[in-house]
């Protein structure tokens, strides 16, 4: 379960989604998509119990997942995940991703095969 915090985060996520149509979303984005905005979604995940780990692949974009905190680092059920040609992308979905499966109760199993986190 999300404390405020993770909520918050939550919903800034779930905005930061959605077209910057509108000159609020447009702020939205100025702000989170930088490193700077990077470093306050991982701020907020490490307050959630998350780490993260991101990666470059050269000509094919980013992949950012996020692992309950320890030092090992596995694949579980909410573990969140996501390719995008952005590094803030790729946190954000990733975020969001991890965020979504911690509040479903019993969360979806995964299926970690490269073929279903290839970049499109």
């Amino acid at each position: 379960m999300l404390d405020s915090r993770g909520r918050l985060l939550g919903a800034a996520l779930g905005f930061a989604a959605i077209e910057p149509l509108a000159p609020e979303l447009a702020l939205l984005h100025r702000w989170l998509d930088t490193w700077s905005g990077v470093g306050h979604v991982v701020a907020g995940m490490a307050r959630q119990g998350y780490d993260l780990e991101l990666r470059r692949f050269d000509g094919h974009g980013w992949r950012a997942m996020f692992f309950p905190t320890g030092f090992e680092h596995s694949l579980t059920a909410h573990a969140g995940s996501a390719w995008a040609p952005s590094p803030w992308s790729a946190v954000q979905r990733a975020a969001a991703d991890a965020l979504a499966r911690l509040e479903t109760p019993a969360a979806a199993p995964r299926d970690w095969t490269l073929t279903d986190e290839a970049p499109p």
